[in-house]
This record gives structure tokens, sequence and C-alpha cells, in this order.
């Protein structure tokens, strides 16, 4: 498994223009939904607020990356939204985020095992500043899909 394998272009926002997290992972969870990731997006998103309570999902350089096991997750996947402006989060710089990479894992047993996957393979690639900076700067889904090529 790579990252790019896991970035689907449908189910990533370039031109994203929200005030809140709230308002970041409501968006990207029905990009989820209409693209057939997730079942169901409250329920998801409950999932989410149950992981972003236990610590913050912002790693620094204007990205965050939360997540959550849930059994709404129809297949895996992540939706990616860059936001126009910064927006407060939970982060470990004390920065806002304008990345949001918004991961569907399943509550079962491989649900777990490609949750952490997942987010190892992430995490290495958005230590990256160039990487981070190339996201960032995305104008449109196959710019971020190559931020991570």
């Amino acid at each position: 498994m790579e990252v790019k394998d896991i970035v689907d272009v449908k189910t990533v926002k370039t031109d994203m223009n929200v005030m809140n997290k709230k308002q970041a992972l409501k968006a990207l969870a029905e990009l989820l939904y209409q693209n057939d990731y997730i079942t169901e997006v409250e329920g998801f998103m409950k999932d989410i607020y149950v992981r972003e309570a236990e610590g913050q999902t912002g790693i620094g350089s204007y990205i965050a990356i939360p997540h959550g096991k849930s059994s709404f997750v129809k297949r895996i996947g992540v939706a990616i939204g860059i936001n126009q402006t910064e927006i407060p989060w939970e982060s470990l710089d004390g920065k806002g985020v304008k990345g949001i990479i918004l991961f569907a894992v399943g509550n079962d047993n491989e649900g777990a095992r490609t949750h952490l996957k997942m987010l190892s393979l992430f995490a290495r690639k958005l230590g990256n500043d160039e990487v981070v900076a190339t996201l960032l700067a995305a104008k449109n889904p196959a710019e971020v899909a190559n931020a991570f090529a």
C-alpha cells in the first residue's frame, strides 16, 4: 500500500472555503459519502469526534489528519481538503490548518491494522516540507495526488 494508491481524486477538494473544524469535517465526510466510502455522514462524524476528543490531530505546518475507526465505513480511503484560509485547529505547533486529510477506516481488526499503516504512510510523506508546500499550493485534485506521488 502506497499513499498514491489511497488518494482518490474524487474525494479531494482544493477550493474549500470553510471557517472552522466542524465545517471542514462535514464537507469532507460528505465527499466520502457521495463517493461510497461511508454509509452515513452524521454517524461517521460522531466517531471522528470521539478521536478528536482524545488529542490533537493538527500535526503542524498547517496540516491536520483527523481520523478514527468507524462502523459507518464501507471501504477504506481518505478525503483531502485544501482550505483557502487558515482555520482554528488544535495542533502541535499552535497554528491553525489549511490542509486536512480525513481518514475513513472501519472499526474491525483489518481496519485497525490499515488505520495504523495509513497514518504511518501519510506521516512519512507529510514530514517532508516540499510535499506539504506542494499539497497546500495545489489548485486541483490531480495536483494533490501528485504531491503524494
